[in-house]
């Protein structure tokens, strides 16, 4: 099991680089970028040279729709080149709340777009390193034309692993079917990434006739101290605040049902999306809280991540309430400490080839 890190929301993309290659320092295999309050390529942009060993640079749920699949083909391939093959695309499978009313909702034509995105932008890239002709025709997306002034060539390292995240297992299935990863989402248990997830996932691998070691299952980690329960305000509204993006970025229907917990997820994501954050921590029970999060002091969090994902998990992307270094790094010492698994897999082991296999 590897060990990444998920950086937080920034607007100074000089120092969330900065903070990317001191993650890279204290042993983590990747470092994650959302796309909160600003673009989540740049960053990496900026990290990408620098970075000095085999460290993974990505985006976790970069936003698909309101891109075209140019435009991400020709950003990522720009990362590719930059990292020697380090980097890893991932894509929101779903519509943000930004976009047009009924446009929204997870259903089977999103889906459906998202393929063709998926198929878009490896004819992209085929287009990129072989010189071939461009020539894709789905129902959402029609790209004929590659002009050479518009093509940058071809990359040492063209087969770009894609990961998708996003609620409802018709987008397992697809993360199955043709991606090399999936990012869980942020509010999840144990038994729903068992008993929900992984089967779905099982199940596109088996479609498309691969083996489950082609596909690395990304589970995010939410990580806080005892102490936010008690007294400290200041990190309690922090994490209301994380808390609102989740619920608003995703609508955890399929989460939720399992769990019934609708009618709270739906308070909650009404409260996020009309800026009622702060509320949002006193409406959330603590045995939820501990369900969907690590709770533990620092020196037993190793412990309690090993715990609820080893067996399970492929990569846990550690998620803090708040940049402290010395906490981040005692943990993640500690779970270096002890292996979890094969750690020798890189993005190289789960690229994409032209069988899909």
């Amino acid at each position: 099991m590897k060990i990444d890190i998920f950086f937080p929301p920034g607007k100074d993309f000089r120092a969330r680089a900065d903070r990317i290659l001191e993650a890279e320092t204290w042993g983590f295999d990747a470092a994650w970028s959302a796309e909160w309050l600003s673009n989540p390529f740049f960053p990496l942009t900026i990290a990408a040279k620098q970075a000095q060993r085999l460290f993974t640079l990505g985006t976790m749920a970069a936003c698909a729709f309101p891109r075209s699949p140019m435009i991400t083909a020709q950003i990522t391939w720009d990362l590719a080149r930059q990292t020697g093959g380090r980097f890893v695309l991932g894509l929101d499978a779903e519509m943000p709340e930004f976009l047009p009313a009924g446009e929204s909702g997870q259903s089977t034509e999103t889906v459906s777009k998202m393929r063709e995105y998926l198929e878009s932008l490896r004819a992209i890239w085929r287009s990129f390193q072989n010189d071939e002709r461009l020539r894709f025709r789905g129902r959402h997306y029609q790209f004929r034309l590659m002009a050479p002034f518009f093509n940058p060539g071809p990359i040492k390292d063209p087969e770009i692993p894609i990961f998708l995240s996003g609620d409802g297992s018709d987008v397992y299935d697809l993360a199955g079917e043709l991606c090399q990863g999936l990012h869980a989402n942020a509010l999840h248990s144990r038994s729903y990434i068992r008993d929900v997830v992984v089967p779905h996932l099982s199940r596109g691998l088996e479609s498309s006739g691969r083996a489950r070691e082609t596909f690395e299952l990304a589970i995010p980690a939410l990580v806080f101290t005892p102490d936010i329960l008690e007294e400290d305000l200041d990190s309690q509204n922090g994490i209301g605040m994380d808390i609102a993006s989740y619920v608003f970025a995703r609508r955890n229907g399929s989460f939720a049902t399992f769990h019934g917990w609708e009618e709270l997820l739906d308070s909650l994501r009404g409260r996020a999306l009309s800026g009622d954050s702060d509320s949002i921590w006193g409406s959330l029970p603590e045995e939820i809280l501990r369900e969907i999060a690590i709770v533990a002091e620092p020196e037993r969090a190793a412990a309690a991540i090993r715990q609820r994902y080893s067996g399970l998990a492929d990569r846990v992307c550690l998620v803090f309430a708040e940049w402290n270094p010395k906490t981040i790094a005692t943990i993640v010492a500690d779970l270096k400490k002890q292996p979890l698994g094969d750690q020798s897999r890189s993005a190289a082991a789960i690229r994409y080839d032209a069988r899909g296999k």
